[in-house]
């Protein structure tokens, strides 16, 4: 349950931040399909593993064909118990479709960051959701 409201909490804070991030974030935020992945580092106090981490997602935000909205943050210091603090990153990206997002799982600058990052890597979770129609 504390998961799913976390989810939903950085969800929607996703939903309002958007406008603020670069050229191909600033479409706004698509609501077909999202994943969500929350990552635990190895080393989170080590900067040039952050740095890196950091750099290594970036590049796969702005060289994927398939994704469409791309968030990349870190965890408020936590106010309230039901917020889950725990994580380094929270990446949330949007995809047109469940189809656009499978062709992602194998596209090659995701399967690099993959093998670039692993290594840093002690734990993720992954979220996906398909948005409902009003």
């Amino acid at each position: 349950m504390k998961l799913l409201i976390a989810f939903l909490m950085v969800l929607s804070f996703a939903t309002q931040t958007t406008y603020a991030q670069a050229s191909k974030d600033s479409r706004g935020f698509d609501p077909a399909f999202t994943h969500v992945v929350h990552f635990w580092l190895n080393n989170p106090e080590n900067r040039q593993e952050r740095e890196y981490f950091e750099t290594e997602l970036r590049a796969l935000f702005k060289e994927s064909k398939y994704t469409q909205t791309n968030f990349l943050g870190t965890p408020p210091k936590a106010s309230r118990e039901v917020v889950d603090d725990s994580f380094t990153y929270a990446m949330i990206v949007t995809f047109e479709s469940a189809e656009a997002q499978q062709a992602y799982q194998t596209e090659a600058v995701h399967l690099s960051f993959i093998e670039k990052t692993a290594h840093l890597i002690k734990r993720f979770t992954v979220y996906d959701a398909k948005g409902l129609n009003p």
